[in-house]
């Protein structure tokens, strides 16, 4: 299953607006803004509803990349996703690890396909005994 997805726009504050204003009707809404600080490139913003972001909108800068996150059921099967992807052929775009700028039990790991695009398996769930 899916838990979020993100798309390349070519100007941020345009891609803003509009999303804010088609989305409303749906009762989606921008629910997280990360910087230049978490993203390493340019601003990202999530766009969803009651608090949780499943879409997308940013450009890293260089490359316009679709960003997809798979949902993992534990932190052993984001470790597991990173270490297949790489033995794939994919290329590392961030080890599995906590994302705390996301939120306190963002646990995800990110590699590049082999088109370059943005893979991620996540998991949301605290460490078990925390």
């Amino acid at each position: 299953m899916l838990d979020h997805i993100g798309i390349p726009v070519s100007d941020y504050a345009r891609a803003k607006a509009f999303y804010a204003r088609a989305l409303e009707p749906l009762g989606i809404g921008m629910v997280m803004e990360v910087g230049p600080e978490q993203t390493g490139a340019d601003w990202a913003g999530g766009f969803g509803s009651q608090g949780k972001p499943y879409f997308w909108i940013g450009s890293d800068g260089k490359v316009a990349r679709t960003h997809v996150a798979f949902v993992a059921k534990d932190r052993a099967a984001v470790d597991a996703f990173h270490a297949a992807a790489l033995a794939a052929g994919a290329s590392d775009n961030g080890a599995p690890g906590l994302r705390p700028h996301y939120h306190e039990h963002y646990y995800g790991a990110f590699v590049l396909d082999p088109d370059g695009h943005n893979i991620e398996a996540v998991c949301h769930a605290p460490e078990p005994g925390h």
